[in-house]
């Protein structure tokens, strides 16, 4: 007698990825125990939570063109020193009697141009993008050091410093409109444009990519350009602000994007890429560090412990080996 084969049942419901939600666990987890220690300091008034959006927008910024780069697989190191360039670009043009839509522009266009340069040396030349733009962040660090011999630039326009720093619009801080606006075009262009589908085929699998007519040295060179005029944007925000322009906008924020895009659950190796992660990202970070600050731990404590919840996300947002 022949024995019937049972065909094996398989779920028709997708299976649910932990990792791709894990920025969301570790947001609700650190949002839960902060507001429970410290929550008799108004961690959770709607004044702090702005204040963390605020002074996230600009890494959120710079995170958002960073997803792209990413995707793509490529790295970009220089975006902190571009922010400062741009901002002292501003602040420059500004003070030499120039309007400040002027202003903003070439604060823009030195951005664009750091991040050409970029996208000329890694995909003409084929120099790796990790290289090229540390080079460049050093080279460009160095410059804003050399214009400005150090010193701060004020910037006293009053229409740019509400446009760009501390204006509101129905109560909303325009940092915080800034970075919600660049998270939601970033989100529409990724996910829903022929551009976004083009960096994840690039990161993903260049040759098969460039097999299916895509211009994978194009699309990479389009990346850094975004990053530029992002980093740009970002030097804009500091400015405005801050009120005044710095060599040292910028600082660390290279680390601080890249953190938040791989922990919103970008590949660092290309081929996946999400925005909604990346903003989840950077406010994570940017909640880390307000809870510390309240809570009085020091600078080198915040670090310490900032250095070790993000490691402990990123490990276990971490797909296992098969």
């Amino acid at each position: 007698m022949q024995s019937k084969v049972i065909p094996r049942q398989t779920s028709a419901l997708p299976k649910v990825q932990l990792q791709n939600y894990v920025v969301y666990i570790f947001f609700a987890v650190v949002l839960t125990f902060f507001a429970i220690t410290i929550g008799d300091k108004g961690f959770l008034s709607v004044t702090n939570l702005f204040n963390i959006a605020r002074t996230t927008a600009m890494v959120t910024v710079i995170a958002v063109a960073m997803t792209f780069v990413i995707s793509a697989g490529e790295l970009d190191l220089s975006v902190g020193s571009t922010a400062a360039l741009s901002a002292l670009t501003c602040a420059l043009v500004m003070q030499a009697g120039f309007p400040w839509p002027l202003a903003v522009l070439a604060g823009l266009a030195s951005g664009l141009i750091v991040g050409s340069m970029n996208g000329f040396f890694v995909t003409v030349i084929g120099i790796p993008s990790f290289l090229v733009t540390l080079g460049m962040m050093q080279f460009i660090r160095g410059l804003d050091m050399r214009v400005t011999y150090t010193n701060p630039i004020a910037v006293t326009n009053k229409t740019y410093n509400t446009i760009f720093g501390s204006g509101s619009l129905f109560g909303i801080p325009s940092l915080v409109i800034w970075s919600v606006a660049v998270a939601a075009l970033g989100f529409v262009v990724l996910k829903y444009t022929g551009f976004g589908r083009e960096i994840l085929a690039t990161g993903g699998n260049r040759m098969a990519a460039e097999y299916s007519g895509v211009k994978t040295r194009r699309i990479k060179f389009i990346a850094f350009l975004l990053s530029g005029a992002a980093a740009a944007l970002a030097g804009l925000l500091y400015t405005g602000m801050m009120q005044t322009a710095r060599f040292n906008f910028g600082e660390g924020a290279e680390l601080m994007a890249i953190a938040a895009v791989i922990l919103g659950g970008t590949s660092l190796f290309g081929g996946r890429g999400t925005i909604i992660g990346t903003f989840a990202g950077s406010l994570l970070i940017g909640t880390i560090n307000n809870g510390l600050i309240i809570m009085g731990l020091d600078v080198s404590e915040q670090m310490m412990v900032a250095g070790g919840i993000i490691i402990l996300a990123v490990a276990f947002g971490k797909k296992p080996a098969n």
